[in-house]
């Protein structure tokens, strides 16, 4: 230990150890001054009124209003004859292009508007990412609507078909892919409404 000088290193470590005081200066703690100052203001403007206009936000309204409250839902017995009357039309169809019929229940006319497909409908027949999907009416009105693929259904435009024909619980509607992103749309109305048969 002693060819090392391991005693007098200690020693000099010892008395080295001792704090010294740092040679930065501390940081003193920032301090915001709020002060209030006097706005100048031009004479030429100070006693001049200025005008607020009110800017009014116009509401979007599809369609006519419709009252909720006093709706008459169908009872089992129009909705059957209604889908009946929706597989009969859906067998007059051409076979050539694929059709599926659907019963219009209460999430796909009111409030959420989703109108969920046919599993096996959606992966035979319609593209396997999502894609807008045209709705084709029996006037030839079209309505891009979108198809999501994960969720197997539509919506993004839904709603504004749905309201455009005023579609009610109970009401069916035949779907007939007439191209790969194109449906054409037949309702046929709860009962036995003639509009849409």
């Amino acid at each position: 230990m002693e060819a090392l000088n391991l005693p007098l290193l200690s020693q000099a470590l010892k008395t080295s150890s001792s704090p010294k005081p740092s040679s930065t200066k501390q940081a003193k703690p920032r301090v915001v001054l709020k002060q209030l100052v006097v706005v100048g203001r031009s004479p030429h403007f100070a006693n001049k009124r200025v005008a607020v206009d009110r800017v009014a936000i116009p509401r979007r309204i599809f369609g006519r209003q419709r009252e909720l409250s006093n709706r008459v839902y169908a009872s089992p017995e129009a909705r059957a004859e209604a889908q009946e009357k929706a597989e009969k039309l859906e067998m007059g169809l051409e076979p050539v292009y694929p059709t599926f019929t659907k019963s219009m229940l209460r999430p796909h006319v009111t409030g959420g508007f989703w109108l969920g497909l046919p599993i096996q409908f959606c992966f035979r027949n319609l593209p396997k990412r999502d894609a807008v999907m045209t709705l084709i009416d029996e006037d030839g009105d079209e309505y891009p609507t979108i198809y999501l693929v994960h969720k197997i259904g539509l919506t993004g435009g839904w709603k504004g078909f749905a309201v455009a024909h005023h579609l009610v619980v109970g009401d069916a509607v035949v779907f007939q892919l007439i191209r790969p992103t194109t449906f054409k749309v037949y309702i046929v109305r709860v009962k036995g409404s003639e509009e849409g048969n």
